[in-house]
């Protein structure tokens, strides 16, 4: 009783300023370990804060040889790279180039960057550290996980249903709900029973599609044209237990993606779906060589020249990032399977191949710019780099090597310093004191590396 009136001896200062006020800055707007973590909140860590002028030409190429390109065209682009050309290492922006791409594939699935050529989705694989995706069995989970995780077949049921109840029930309308919220009732068994629409009769309406006809008879659907039933509605949860707990691990599974999925989608009004995988590498590097052969001849296999769904048309689209070095690990199993042939990863113009060159100091100014704005404390009327000045920004990419991630992580240090150092402009002679100094180094010495040209690492492991 008697602690209730009583408070502390020293209180916080009045009118304290904030951290980091003095810069015009809500906080750091840069993170300090920047590597891309989709499943992180915090957009400085995501990938969602996203300058996408920095890799325009990579994204132009994309989208013209891949998403702009018809999938009923069979010489469509089935597997393609985006290949780290010019820095040996992580950290050039890839990651945070293939989630924002995903999240502009899956904004209208394609229809508007396609010119509603094409319906597709996309998905973001990472092939988890430690070996744990070393053989393409494994991939396939990776796979299945992900389509999950996305809710696509939810979508895809709510899109059946949809169709089929607008021949049975005239009368029933969503137009007071958006997109998600009709996928959500009509994978909700109250619906049904609230609007009395029987289940059975809305899945033969929709079962007889040509695509649905070709479908395993265990396909999990299946279940929903009996009248037996009609108090339970199939959902992705019952894909899921299909998968893990009828399905065995190995063929019987891959069978069920390649082949009784793709059918599914299509049925659902989708002509393909782009996959790009991150951090490739963490397949091969536990392969022995054996499994690296296994692996290509199973994608090829899958992708090319099987015998399942999406062999046949190409369904499925995989790119894959390989950073600096990674060709060499697969050269030789590539070759061996036939997958050199069917989409090589040493040509140097190709179609299929997007390569990430280093960034100019253009780019980085641009970088800095999108982070800084992000975290203003008071909007400026123009775009500006403040604190920084022009010649902080020239340094911190020279001494970055043009490095996106690397120069994020400098620029975190130093808004720190500026903070301790009560500092409120950023300049060259700052970055200097902070970064250290290079002996006779001069402008010329960072233009020469801002304006000098990639070297092909590749083609210099194969010479060597």
């Amino acid at each position: 009783m008697s602690n209730l009136l009583k408070k502390p001896k020293k209180e916080h200062p009045k009118d304290k300023q904030a951290k980091y006020e003095s810069l015009n800055l809500i906080e750091n707007p840069f993170p300090n370990t920047p590597f891309v973590n989709k499943e992180n909140e915090d957009n400085r860590y995501n990938g969602r804060i996203y300058e996408a002028k920095v890799r325009e030409k990579e994204h132009h190429k994309i989208i013209e040889n891949f998403i702009k390109v018809p999938q009923v065209d069979q010489n469509h682009i089935r597997l393609g790279y985006i290949l780290d050309h010019s820095y040996v290492g992580r950290g050039n922006g890839k990651s945070a180039f293939a989630l924002n791409l995903i999240n502009e594939i899956n904004e209208e699935y394609c229809l508007n960057i396609s010119n509603e050529l094409n319906k597709c989705f996309g998905l973001h694989l990472s092939p988890e550290p430690g070996g744990r995706t070393k053989t393409f069995f494994s991939f396939v989970d990776l796979i299945f996980d992900a389509i999950i995780q996305k809710g696509i077949i939810n979508y895809c049921l709510a899109s059946l249903r949809l169709a089929s109840i607008n021949e049975i029930k005239k009368d029933i309308t969503f137009d007071d709900l958006d997109e998600n919220e009709i996928v959500e009732q009509l994978n909700n068994l109250y619906w049904f029973q609230q609007n009395d629409v029987e289940i059975a009769e809305v899945t033969k309406g929709y079962y007889e599609h040509e695509k649905l006809d070709k479908i395993s008879s265990s396909f999990p659907l299946n279940r929903d044209k009996n009248t037996f039933y009609n108090n339970v509605l199939v959902t992705q949860k019952d894909f899921k237990k299909y998968y893990y707990e009828v399905l065995k691990k190995g063929k019987e599974r891959m069978n069920f993606v390649f082949n009784d999925l793709v059918l599914f989608f299509q049925a659902a009004g989708f002509n393909g779906a782009y996959f790009i995988v991150d951090d490739f590498e963490r397949i091969p590097d536990f392969q022995s060589e054996k499994l690296k052969q296994e692996f290509a001849l199973e994608l090829r296999t899958n992708f090319f020249d099987g015998i399942l769904e999406n062999a046949k048309i190409g369904f499925y689209n995989l790119i894959l990032i390989l950073h600096a070095g990674v060709p060499r690990l697969v050269e030789k199993a590539w070759g061996v399977s036939g997958m050199h042939r069917r989409s090589p990863m040493s040509e140097d113009e190709a179609e299929h191949i997007v390569k990430f060159d280093k960034l100019s100091y253009e780019h980085t100014k641009l970088m800095l710019e999108k982070y800084l704005e992000e975290y203003r404390l008071n909007k400026l009327p123009e775009s500006s780099i403040a604190p920084f000045t022009e010649d902080a920004i020239k340094i911190i990419g020279e001494k970055s090597e043009m490095n996106a991630s690397t120069i994020l992580e400098k620029a975190y240090s130093l808004i720190e310093s500026a903070v301790r150092d009560e500092v409120s402009k950023i300049d060259g002679e700052y970055v200097q004191t902070k970064l250290g100094k290079k002996d006779e180094e001069t402008k010329e010495d960072i233009n020469d590396i801002l304006d000098g040209t990639s070297e092909d690492l590749f083609k210099k492991s194969k010479e060597k």
